[in-house]
């Protein structure tokens, strides 16, 4: 089983974004640096739109993923409700 990461810049704007990551892939493993926040999760890891929202109080994009972003590793699909990262097995 290979692992997926994402990680993006530590800030205020990012901190809801990470709690519903976090809520929605209770494998996933967070590590926190001073400038940077990275999520490792087993296979895969799943961003939900609807969990964003939930945690910042508004309507999300998640293209708006992209503005903190720092690097990822896995394949990605991207719909307009989830934002996916994996590896084919």
């Amino acid at each position: 089983m290979s692992t997926v990461f994402i990680a993006f810049q530590a800030n205020e704007e990012t901190r809801p974004i990470i709690d519903a990551i976090m809520i929605d892939n209770p494998e996933a493993v967070l590590h926190r640096d001073p400038a940077m926040v990275k999520i490792n999760a087993p296979s895969h890891l799943v961003i939900r739109k609807a969990t964003i929202e939930d945690q910042i109080g508004r309507e999300y994009d998640l293209q708006e993923l992209q503005i903190n972003l720092i690097t990822l590793s896995g394949y990605v699909d991207e719909t307009d409700d989830t934002f996916t990262l994996h590896w084919n097995n």
